[in-house]
């Protein structure tokens, strides 16, 4: 797979006292196709291969490798409003949401030009 993956040990440090979901909502805004995701995840795997599969390289935050992952999980669970945090993908800055929503966009046609529209798909 070619996805970037992002050390950001040095990134979260240098914001130590930024509220998680503060930390959530800039990260996932700072590239145009982003997933947080926990390494060892069957389901965030599928989402990681779905992306690749469609040609886009995603951004991606593996909570369980950095040290305030949890806390990123616990953000982004509230964000969901679900007990389950991950794999959460964001397109363009905005919440698509968990594989459910993601599939289902895929299914009903609307992924691709979100992708589009976002600079993450070029064709």
């Amino acid at each position: 797979m070619h996805y970037q993956t992002e050390s950001w040990g040095a990134y979260m440090a240098s914001r130590a006292g930024s509220d998680p979901l503060e930390r959530v909502e800039r990260l996932a805004s700072e590239n145009a196709l982003v997933i947080f995701s926990i390494s060892t995840c069957c389901m965030c795997h599928a989402i990681k291969r779905l992306f690749c599969g469609m040609g886009v390289n995603p951004t991606v935050y593996e909570l369980d490798e950095d040290p305030r992952g949890k806390e990123i999980e616990k953000a982004l669970m509230r964000l969901l409003g679900s007990s389950s945090a991950v794999p959460v993908v964001f397109i363009g800055g905005k919440l698509v949401g968990a594989m459910d929503r993601v599939m289902a966009s895929h299914i009903n046609g609307t992924l691709v030009p979100l992708l589009k529209e976002a600079g993450a798909l070029w064709l």
